[in-house]
């Protein structure tokens, strides 16, 4: 639930009747509050009433593809957190609901806790966007947006200007999927060679994991991405 402000309202839009009961019944045991729909055109017109705290969409929608859905609902100036959940396991279209503005992408089959985990995670991104909390803490990493200060086990460790540029723009959008592209286009204002962007992640993870082999903060959406995680 979110603090202070009731249940959580999380709108299924899928077609399978199966799939439907499967998430009200997993996602009511946490006392969410679930509505749903089985086409994609219904579930626009909830997300510009503000009618939904976060939806879990399918692509495979029957009356419209679950990409335009997200277009629709992104162009009409919503930021509520949209979850995939899709059979379409590649990773070209994972990459291409993350870059439309999906927060998160599950692949079906899916476990119910992972998708609980994921809506944590998208509603802890929401609320700290929100409030557009200046300091940054999970585990033993702390950032300072505001003074530009990174501490690492109680020690100030310090960034070239693209590392912390890298670091930053994870840490704004801590929890979320952040896509090779995204990351490329927000630091270097272009779509560079990706592997540019490799060997930067592994050298700001080289000064704030323990083991940056093993690494606990960045973590690696193969083939699509980065993903800081938020304690918690």
């Amino acid at each position: 639930m979110t603090a202070g402000t009731g249940p959580l309202r999380v709108l299924v839009v899928d077609d399978e009747p199966a799939i439907r009961r499967f998430l009200r019944a997993g996602l009511s045991s946490q006392g969410y509050i679930v509505s749903e729909l089985a086409e994609g055109l219904p579930a626009i017109d909830c997300a510009r009433r503000n009618a939904a705290d976060l939806i879990v969409l399918d692509l495979g929608l029957p009356d419209i593809d679950g990409t335009e859905v997200i277009d629709r609902i992104r162009a009409a100036g919503s930021a509520v957190p949209i979850i995939v959940l899709s059979s379409r396991d590649d990773e070209a279209a994972k990459v291409d609901a993350l870059d439309r503005g999906a927060d998160d992408f599950v692949t079906k089959p899916f476990g119910i806790d992972e998708l609980l985990a994921r809506i944590r995670a998208a509603q802890r991104h929401r609320l700290q966007r929100e409030g557009e909390l200046p300091v940054f803490r999970s585990g033993d990493l702390t950032v300072d947006l505001v003074r530009r200060v990174v501490t690492v086990r109680g020690a100030e460790v310090k960034f070239s200007p693209r590392e912390y540029g890298v670091l930053r723009l994870l840490v704004q959008h801590a929890g979320k999927v952040l896509t090779h592209k995204m990351i490329l286009r927000e630091v270097w204002g272009t779509d560079t060679d990706v592997q540019y962007l490799r060997i930067y992640v592994r050298a700001v993870r080289q000064k704030i994991e323990a083991d940056p082999e093993r690494p606990v903060h960045i973590l690696t959406e193969t083939g699509v991405g980065y993903r800081l995680r938020m304690a918690g």
